[in-house]
């Protein structure tokens, strides 16, 4: 029996409201005027451009699949994208090359102040789970965006996006696909597991860096900056993980919870360098002109983790929720 996707969630705005209401076919479509005056990063934009995403993927219980190329839906999809990539293109940052944009990735400083720096210093039982429930809206398809981009490539790039996405994928076995070591993550902190759950509790934040990912990974006009977001995972995500299973050794969160960023240490110091040397050098040496876009992805990807950062850090060091829906204290898994 096919699996059912999620339930809807909760509208946070009109645009929001009137697309799930059409999922429902119990609606029209939002007006143009009211996408075009929706917030870029707010929670009424992001959440509708999540919906319109995740028909791509394993859309929601009760809509039919057809909806995926609803032409309707496709056009308000396009002009959210254009508010949302609009607002990325005026403030991130802006490198001037690619190499510029990777150095800054390459070093660690030696301060870091992030999230997991946080976590692994301080960070308590809560903090922990919220952070888990925040990251499963992604780590619960991990790798799946970025699979959008390999038609899109071909040669040494393809090859190389290719053998890290096997990885990702488990190598070809389910239990070691990254999506299930996350799943047993979530239960070792007495989480639900099911896919797209926290979708209520996650903030505009979590939304917008998931939102990325499908921006950039289904349209071929942005594959470069799709690789660019890729090269910022990849090369962030090793000392990043090291610090995030020191937090979850010394909270005693459990063994899977643990090995899930234990296996990030050690696979994606192997990825970065394939990243760097074959996905980017090999994009770059068949298309050079897709630099600026490379660089561009890297830039809006650091905007929105510095976004969502800031976001989790400012409520738990004021002894607040970072999510909109508090958690259980511990649910039966699914």
């Amino acid at each position: 029996m096919a699996h059912e996707g999620p339930r809807l969630p909760a509208a946070r705005g009109p645009v929001s409201a009137a697309l799930m209401a059409y999922l429902r076919d119990t609606g029209p479509l939002p007006p143009a005027g009211t996408v075009a005056s929706a917030a870029a990063y707010g929670d009424d934009l992001q959440l509708a451009l999540y919906l319109c995403y995740e028909l791509h993927y394993r859309g929601f219980a009760g809509v039919a699949p057809d909806r995926e190329w609803d032409p309707g839906l496709l056009r308000v999809r396009a002009a959210l994208e254009h508010r949302f990539l609009t607002a990325l293109r005026e403030d991130a940052p802006a490198h001037d090359t690619v190499d510029d944009a990777l150095a800054e990735l390459l070093v660690e400083p030696v301060d870091g102040s992030g999230v997991s720096h946080f976590l692994a210093a301080e960070g308590e039982w809560w903090q922990l789970r919220e952070y888990a429930a925040q990251r499963s809206l992604y780590h619960l398809k991990e790798a799946d965006p970025h699979a959008w981009v390999l038609p899109r490539l071909w040669g040494r790039a393809k090859a190389g996006m290719a053998a890290v996405e096997f990885d990702e994928f488990g190598g070809g076995r389910p239990d070691r696909v990254h999506a299930r070591l996350f799943a047993n993550l979530m239960a070792d902190l007495g989480l639900e597991t099911a896919y797209g759950h926290y979708l209520d509790a996650a903030c505009a934040q979590t939304l917008a860096t998931v939102n990325l990912m499908s921006l950039f990974g289904l349209h071929r006009s942005l594959r470069g900056a799709l690789v660019g977001h890729f090269a910022s995972v990849e090369i962030t995500s090793s000392p990043g993980s090291r610090r995030l299973a020191e937090a979850m050794r010394r909270a005693d969160a459990g063994p899977a919870a643990a090995y899930f960023y234990d296996e990030h240490v050690e696979a994606d110091a192997v990825h970065e360098q394939v990243v760097r040397h074959d996905v980017i050098g090999g994009l770059l040496a068949e298309e050079p002109h897709l630099a600026p876009d490379v660089a561009f992805g890297i830039d809006a990807t650091g905007l929105l983790e510095d976004r969502l950062g800031a976001h989790l850090l400012t409520a738990w060091r004021a002894g607040r929720s970072s999510l909109r829906t508090s958690l259980p204290e511990k649910i039966g898994i699914s």
